[in-house]
């Protein structure tokens, strides 16, 4: 991606109100939430979290360019606007947003890297908030690139698996969004216990909550939501 984005994980929660509804009218409301989000970005993306989480039933993906500082903004005033209507049917659970950028440490684009513009086609969406510890500051470059390249190495060896990063170092509680799609699931689960046992482990302050989705269509509103 030659461009910056940005990225917003919107993740929300069915309310008893939207459980009292007739299913006619849920479904009514479920197609209207596809059409009101449409607008806010280029790219739309839609995934179930039930029953992967109990905390919460619905993940939004929503990503835009942002080289204009006001990009931000606006999207903001977007969002806010779409889901206004809503607000009493889904409950908002986690929001979690952040810049794409270019790696310090590694110079070409990987083919593992995730376009978010494009359309979504692995099934799994795993992300989580993620935040280095202070020691991992104090390393010179030297070390940091070195810890780094062994952490890429153990990526690589699951090319199926593919990864975006998103910065977000003072504008969230956390310093980076990592978001990865997969095939599989027991795959990917092998991938994380691997990077676990990394040398670059011990400089993780938190990784969690994590949260697990698949991908639904929203051609297909009947099969948004449970």
């Amino acid at each position: 991606m030659s461009q910056r984005s940005l990225n917003h994980f919107g993740i929300w929660a069915l309310t008893d109100a939207y459980w009292a509804m007739p299913e006619r009218e849920q479904r009514e409301v479920r197609a209207a939430w596809i059409d009101a989000l449409a607008g806010t970005a280029d790219a739309v993306h839609h995934y179930r979290t039930f029953p992967a989480e109990a905390g919460s039933d619905v993940l939004v993906w929503s990503a835009l360019p942002a080289n204009d500082a006001d990009a931000a903004a606006g999207f903001f005033d977007r969002y806010a606007t779409a889901v206004h209507a809503f607000r009493r049917l889904l409950r908002p659970v986690h929001m979690l947003w952040g810049f794409t950028r270019a790696s310090e440490y590694s110079r070409a684009r990987s083919r593992q890297e995730i376009d978010p513009f494009e359309a979504r086609a692995l099934p799994y969406l795993v992300m989580y908030p993620f935040t280095k510890t202070s020691a991992w500051y104090q390393l010179d470059g030297e070390a940091r690139q070195s810890l780094m390249n062994e952490h890429m190495r153990i990526g690589k060896q699951y090319h199926d698996v593919t990864q975006l990063l998103l910065y977000s170092v003072g504008l969230q509680d956390q310093e980076f969004v990592v978001v990865y799609e997969t095939p599989d699931l027991t795959m990917f689960s092998q991938l994380v216990s691997d990077l676990r046992r990394s040398a670059a482990r011990p400089y993780t302050l938190s990784d969690a909550p994590l949260h697990t989705a698949v991908l639904r269509s929203a051609a297909d509103p009947d099969t948004l939501w449970p």
